[in-house]
C-alpha cells in the first residue's frame, strides 16, 4: 500500500476543516424565496448567543451592501461601555446555495469563511431575521430598529429553542 505524504494531507484537512465552518446545523434549512436585494441595508442585533468576537458589545449594527464582485460588503459595528470605544469588523460574503436560498459563507479575516444561515425572515417586509452559523454555538436575531416588537422576539425565540438552540443563554443586545 503506497503511503499519503503530510503535505499531500494538508489540502485535504484544510478543505473538510473550512467546508464544516460553512455547514449549516444538522435538522435546521435556510429560508427559501430569500431575496438578497431586499436583506441589504442595515440590521441591528436584538439578540444573540455569547461569544469572543462581541463579548461586552451594546448597540451592535451589521451593514450589508453590493460589492462590485457580486458578493456582499458586510460591516459589523458595536460599542463597548467599558472602554468608550466602538468596536468594527469589515468583512465580505458570498451566496453558496442559491441565489433564493438565505445560505452565505461569510468572512472576516483571509480566506476563512463562516456559516450565515438565514434561518427565519419575514419575508413579506424583511423587518426581522434569525441567523445561524454552521452550528448551535451562533444565533442573532435581527431587526431594522433597534427594537423587536415582544411577540414577534417571543416567537422567534420558542422557534430557536425547538431548533435545539440555547435560548436561556441569548442576550439581549442594548441600544441606547
Amino acid at each position: 500500500m503506497k503511503s499519503i505524504k503530510p503535505r499531500r494531507l494538508l489540502p485535504l484537512f484544510v478543505s473538510l476543516f473550512l467546508g464544516g465552518c460553512v455547514a449549516l446545523p444538522d435538522g435546521i434549512e435556510p429560508v427559501a424565496g430569500f431575496d438578497l436585494q431586499r436583506y441589504l441595508g442595515t440590521w441591528y442585533e436584538v439578540a444573540r448567543l455569547d461569544h469572543s468576537f462581541e463579548r461586552g458589545l451594546s448597540r451592535v449594527t451589521a451593514e450589508y451592501s453590493l460589492r462590485e464582485d457580486g458578493g456582499v460588503r458586510v460591516i459589523n459595528r458595536g460599542f463597548n461601555v467599558q472602554s468608550g470605544d466602538w468596536k468594527e469588523a469589515k468583512g465580505r460574503a458570498y451566496p453558496i446555495a442559491g441565489p433564493d436560498v438565505g445560505r452565505l459563507k461569510v468572512s472576516f479575516f483571509g480566506p476563512f469563511y463562516g456559516g450565515y444561515n438565514v434561518i427565519a425572515l419575514d419575508q413579506e417586509t424583511y423587518r426581522w431575521a434569525m441567523v445561524c452559523g454552521p452550528n448551535r454555538s451562533y444565533l442573532w436575531i435581527l431587526a431594522r430598529q433597534p427594537e423587536l416588537e415582544e411577540h414577534i422576539l417571543e416567537r422567534l425565540i420558542d422557534r430557536a429553542a425547538e431548533l435545539g438552540f440555547a435560548t436561556g443563554d441569548l442576550i439581549r443586545v442594548r441600544h441606547e
